[in-house]
């Protein structure tokens, strides 16, 4: 039970680490810029973007509004944006693979857009500090608790995924092989075919000249 909860303790904060995707990136004209972020079937998962303001003062021009879709790995919209300064997305994951977020410039403009982008998943992804999450709603032991055991929901759910990720590779891999050796012992026949039809050759060839 001790080593138990020494994992759970070690491995919260790496998985507290990795689930944060934040970044800002430069959106050029008539060009699309893509992200993808892996998420598991169920897994909740949510997101916020805006554009940097290019003059640090006043307001966004309006030349300067995105466009942003966001999709599952087979194509369904999540979210959809346009002509938009900021927006916001949360979604509970119906299939697990790599989502899209793909962000492009609405307007014509000669100038290269800057978007502040943060997507987040699993626990990250649920405000603790907002709404349910208040000191004067919720005792703080309680929301401790829930916090403790959501981590530990999305370990134990994380470990399942990374074995069905592993089975699955197992048996690419395990496929692969038997494909390889069946490639290669259909070589070695072919290969002896040859050799042994080459050798009837020249065994022909040499008792018709009397050779032999």
């Amino acid at each position: 039970m001790s080593n138990l909860y020494l994992m759970v303790f070690v491995l919260v904060p790496a998985l507290m680490c990795s689930i944060v995707e934040s970044m800002m990136f430069e959106l050029k004209p008539s060009h699309t810029k893509c992200i993808s972020e892996d998420v598991k079937a169920n897994g909740f998962s949510s997101g916020s973007y805006n554009v940097v303001n290019p003059n640090n003062v006043g307001t966004v021009p309006d030349h300067h509004k995105i466009s942003v879709k966001v999709r599952s790995p087979n194509g369904n919209g999540y979210h959809y944006g346009d002509n938009v300064l900021f927006g916001e997305f949360a979604f509970t994951a119906a299939e697990s693979g790599d989502y899209s977020a793909c962000f492009s410039v609405a307007g014509h403009t000669p100038d290269t857009v800057t978007v502040e982008f943060v997507w987040k998943t699993g626990i990250a992804a649920k405000e603790w500090n907002n709404g349910g999450g208040r000191k004067n709603h919720i005792d703080v032991m309680e929301m401790e608790l829930k916090k403790l055991n959501d981590a530990v929901t999305s370990i134990h759910d994380e470990m399942f995924y990374l074995r069905e990720r592993e089975t699955e590779r197992q048996y690419l891999t395990d496929e692969t092989s038997s494909k390889m050796f069946s490639y290669s012992f259909l070589s070695i026949v072919v290969c002896l075919s040859v050799a042994s039809l080459q050798l009837w050759h020249l065994k022909t060839f040499f008792e018709r000249k009397k050779l032999l």
